[in-house]
């Protein structure tokens, strides 16, 4: 254990609050859910619930090292979050940075296939099949316009 606490840790390149469990701390890691926190944590050997606060340094940087590279901890495919890469074939885990470019070039490779879904992106639409005809609008708020009633067509 280590002597002092610390409230701010450094985690794969993210600052992450000290006081929080050590599983819930490491989700804030954008590609890091708390399943996947729980399954490295547990290959690893370490206790999920434990504060981050309290870890030593080199324990830290056994869990980052982790992070960074998933596969090799031997998690089964289907908790990747890049499964089949359609260049390379190989599945693999991206976290922060890596995954917001690897999925902004994988919107930019559609839009220049023209697939549907890059087409959808394109104009800003809904992609996965959802319903757009009351959601998802944009600009000014249209509703629905009640006609006159029966008694004021009557006055008039």
């Amino acid at each position: 254990m280590s002597s002092e606490f610390r409230y701010i840790v450094r985690v794969a390149g993210v600052d992450l609050p000290g006081d929080k469990a050590l599983a819930y701390a490491l989700a804030d890691i954008k590609g890091v859910g708390v399943n996947t926190a729980y399954a490295v944590l547990r290959k690893l050997g370490f206790d999920p619930h434990r504060l981050l606060g309290t870890l030593t340094e080199e324990e830290v940087e056994k869990i980052s090292n982790a992070l960074k590279n998933v596969e090799a901890l031997g998690l089964p495919d289907w908790m990747l979050n890049r499964r089949r890469d359609p260049i390379t074939g190989a599945s693999s885990h991206l976290i922060t940075s890596d995954l917001l470019l690897t999925v902004r070039g994988d919107i930019e490779a559609m839009k220049k296939i023209k697939s549907y879904k890059g087409i959808r992106h394109m104009l800003g639409l809904k992609v996965r099949g959802q319903r757009t005809r009351t959601t998802g609008r944009t600009g000014l708020t249209v509703g629905v316009r009640k006609g006159a009633s029966k008694k004021q067509q009557e006055k008039k």
